[in-house]
């Protein structure tokens, strides 16, 4: 054998090991899944909560509001994504999921999409509602939301595969290593000199799963909402 030539080590399964257990992967996913879970709920909740505001309740420059926070969507978030996060720190939230869940609880989209479905919603139901007796709150939970399952659906796909794969914010806002998310897991496999590709990969299917289960129990809705938040009845 010429000991000139350099032939490279095949890696060893004990090598993967001890990275795998040096990185606590499962504590990634599950900062993730807290992290998607919360967002996701606290944005359904906002955007239809104020997107029925919007569409069925007649208030003081309701429509000059309403362009005002629709606007926010043309300005990008790497614009003010500096004076935010001085923010968050100054609020003693640097370094915790509560300043992500904080900043990403409102959602101008969500409340453009609820409010274009709730507009093809027959205003006579809440009339006939009020009539009753019910107050706005109880329209809004008994009347309203059973029948926005296609529009909540949609939000629930897009703000759930947004939260889940945002890696910017994380990177931000997160730096000791137990509260990393599962995007900033990934990064990990990769150092200044070589990349465990095989981890990466591995990695990467397991954060898929999650996004394929709620798409397939959620894709009956979501044509359907998508198609429906365009048209007005």
């Amino acid at each position: 054998m010429n000991p000139f030539v350099w032939i490279p080590e095949k890696p060893r399964w004990s090598n993967y090991q001890d990275i795998w257990t040096k990185i606590p992967f499962a504590r990634f996913v599950a900062n993730t899944v807290y992290l998607t879970i919360v967002v996701t709920f606290l944005q359904i909740l906002t955007s239809s909560f104020a997107a029925y505001s919007f569409a069925k309740l007649h208030f003081g420059h309701k429509n000059g509001l309403f362009l005002a926070y629709i606007a926010t969507i043309a300005m990008p978030w790497q614009v003010y994504m500096v004076p935010q996060f001085i923010m968050m720190r100054r609020m003693g939230l640097n370094d915790k999921l509560l300043a992500i869940i904080c900043l990403q609880a409102f959602s101008a989209f969500g409340v453009f999409m609820m409010k274009q479905f709730y507009e093809g919603i027959p205003d006579d139901l809440c009339e006939a509602a009020r009539i009753d007796g019910m107050s706005e709150y109880k329209i809004y939970a008994t009347v309203m939301l059973p029948l926005s399952k296609p529009a909540l659906s949609t939000l629930t796909i897009f703000t759930f595969v947004n939260t889940w794969n945002d890696y910017l914010g994380p990177l931000i806002y997160l730096k000791s290593q137990h509260k990393k998310t599962i995007q900033l897991g990934l990064k990990m496999f990769i150092s200044q000199y070589s990349s465990d590709y095989g981890l990466i990969m591995a990695g990467s299917v397991l954060s898929l799963i999650p996004v394929l289960i709620v798409f397939l129990c959620l894709q009956r809705y979501f044509v359907e909402g998508v198609a429906s938040t365009g048209l007005k009845g």
